[in-house]
């Protein structure tokens, strides 16, 4: 079982995407690492050999900012938004999206499930 960064890769996947599972590792990260090791794109996680998985963690250690630390980053980088109290941060407090997408419609993966009782949901109906 390749352990890297204190993540288990799967065994089954392709080491290319396997890599994938580490946060802060995309695949174009992966590839990079892979080639500069000159280590088969196509070679399963299990198939790899302890010395390939040691200069994998190596490399990925040593060049790449992953999991807690980089966690740790970006939550420092998003309090110091709100703190300053930039736009940006006034959006990250309250979990609206903070690119300019539009939150008329749509933006429920930031907003959250629509709530029942809105407004427009309590309007009488017109009887005659």
């Amino acid at each position: 079982m390749a352990r890297i960064s204190g993540v288990n890769l799967p065994p089954r996947k392709r080491i290319e995407y396997g890599l994938t599972y580490v946060y802060g590792i995309g695949l174009k990260s992966s590839q990079d690492i892979l080639t500069a090791l000159s280590i088969d794109y196509s070679t399963r996680v299990k198939d790899l050999s302890d010395q390939e998985v040691f200069s994998i963690q190596k490399k990925v250690t040593d060049e790449y900012t992953t999991e807690g630390d980089l966690r740790k980053e970006v939550l420092m980088a998003i309090k110091r938004l709100q703190e300053i109290g930039s736009y940006r941060g006034l959006r990250h407090k309250k979990g609206l999206p903070t690119r300019g997408q539009r939150t008329k419609t749509n933006a429920r993966t930031r907003k959250g499930p629509r709530r029942a009782g809105s407004a427009v949901a309590m309007k009488k109906k017109v009887t005659k």
